[in-house]
């Protein structure tokens, strides 16, 4: 069994998501800005590579991401994107107009009103996809008000399919359990160091229907490039992650494939998955992921993988 040939669990959703998609963070200016000459480059590079999913919210960059993609994916030739944002907190500006504060906001008037700011930055009338953003420690709001809220915008058309975006699974898991989820975005806790989200949210998903997105297979960079000075979840690298990482990458250069290749196509190991969004902030990065997405990754590696505890073995048996 391969990450290419694993048959894909029915969805909820009333299309099929691409394969691939950019996660648009880094065109937010996550962790170091990225010029307008640059970003129309990343976009452009991504019409070259065939990528027609973007994922973005309001909180990159306080509304740039999502004003990028407004401006520039149509100049790039991307005229029938799938776009994916987010809702549950509001931007507040600061003095003259500067970005200012954001606030969490649940109620079905401040989820409604996120969207509508969505967009008319995105240059939109609606979205694919709307995803309530971290509701982590809200569950109280999010099935009084803004759950609802998302329903009535999916049944007046604003929205074509939704679901949760998160980083931790067992909170996501339970909203999946509780209510009617489209799809959910998973980031960085269905990946070759961390596989969290397979003992509850994924089997769950794949029983419900629920299409999962995952974001963050590189998390934070180490699994691209783990050198002595690489991210880890937004922090510096831990030792040990670091010398996993570096025995991953080990694995994997034993059978001519790049880590970087490995690790997108890690996630599709499991049925439910539907899409893998990677962030971008130049061209140079959309045709590597791009490339990495494409590379053939043998059988053989997978089981080596498995034996070094990198990949669930669980996968490669069903």
């Amino acid at each position: 069994m391969t990450a290419s040939t694993t048959d894909r669990a029915a969805s909820r959703t009333p299309f099929a998501l691409p394969r691939i998609g950019i996660g648009t963070a880094p065109l937010g200016g996550l962790f170091e800005e990225v010029s307008e000459q640059d970003a129309a480059a990343t976009l452009r590079a991504a019409a070259e590579a065939g990528i027609s999913y973007f994922d973005t919210a309001p909180r990159y960059g306080h509304g740039q991401a999502e004003e990028r993609l407004g401006r520039l994916l149509a100049p790039a030739g991307i005229t029938e994107p799938v776009v994916s944002t987010k809702a549950g907190w509001l931007l507040r500006p600061g003095p003259g107009g500067a970005p200012g504060e954001v606030v969490t906001d649940w109620t079905e008037a401040g989820i409604r009103r996120s969207l509508e700011s969505s967009l008319t930055r995105l240059g939109r009338s609606s979205v694919d996809v709307l995803y309530l953003h971290d509701p982590d420690d809200y569950p109280e709001e999010v099935g009084r008000t803004a759950y609802p809220a998302v329903r009535k915008l999916r049944d007046e058309g604003l929205v074509r399919a939704i679901g949760f975006g998160m980083n931790h699974s067992a909170p996501l898991a339970a909203y999946v359990a509780e209510f009617e989820v489209d799809v959910v975005l998973i980031a960085g806790r269905f990946t070759l160091l961390d596989h969290e989200a397979l003992s509850t949210l994924l089997p769950l998903c794949a029983r419900t229907g629920t299409a999962v997105v995952v974001g963050g297979v590189f998390n934070t960079g180490l699994l691209a490039d783990p050198s002595p000075d690489a991210m880890f979840n937004y922090r510096p690298a831990p030792r040990r992650e670091l010398a996993r990482a570096q025995e991953c990458r080990a694995l994997c250069d034993g059978f001519g494939v790049p880590l970087s290749a490995a690790a997108v196509q890690f996630p599709f190991l499991h049925p439910a998955v539907g899409s893998v969004v990677v962030g971008c902030r130049s061209a140079a990065e959309v045709t590597a992921n791009a490339a990495a997405a494409r590379f053939p990754v043998p059988d053989e590696l997978w089981e080596q993988l498995a034996d070094g505890g990198f990949v669930p073995r669980s996968l490669l048996e069903g």
